[in-house]
């Protein structure tokens, strides 16, 4: 599978780890950046370019990574198409993409060990949409507005 991946400073360490696993677990990693630690550096230029190749590239699904992970689920949602969840648990990770269809998670690096991170990435990348009607008239209704604006 492609997997879309951005971050800033507060998650750059954690990306280096998600990125050299997932690609260990035979994915097709896009990296977005950054590319560099930089502490002044700033989410959205990084979040938002993957979130619109996540946009761009149906069937792909992407990883946001900062401090707590709020900004950069908040930029990727400014993307049309985009249905990002921040993961605190794998529960959600998985709840995420089987009720909700999301396509990005977020995830706070300073909020969880690298292991449990790629745990709740491993879930949210192997979890299906369920497909559920309810469900789908809800992503619906959230796509009709979306087109709206």
């Amino acid at each position: 599978m492609r997997v879309h991946i951005a971050t800033d400073h507060a998650g750059y360490e954690l990306k280096k780890y998600l990125f050299g696993a997932l690609i260990a677990d035979g994915h097709d990693v896009v990296d977005h950046g950054a590319l560099e630690y930089d502490a002044q550096d700033d989410y959205p230029d990084t979040c938002l370019p993957a979130a619109q190749a996540v946009a761009a590239e149906p069937g792909t699904l992407g990883i946001v990574i900062g401090g707590s992970g709020n900004g950069e689920s908040i930029a990727a949602n400014k993307v049309p198409g985009i249905r990002c969840i921040l993961a605190w648990n794998i529960a959600i990770a998985e709840l995420g993409r089987e009720h909700n269809d999301a396509n990005v998670i977020s995830i706070g690096a300073r909020q969880h060990e690298p292991d449990f991170a790629l745990a709740m990435v491993r879930a949210f990348l192997a979890t299906p949409f369920s497909g559920d009607e309810r469900h789908q008239r809800r992503i619906d209704k959230l796509t009709a507005y979306e087109a709206a604006r």
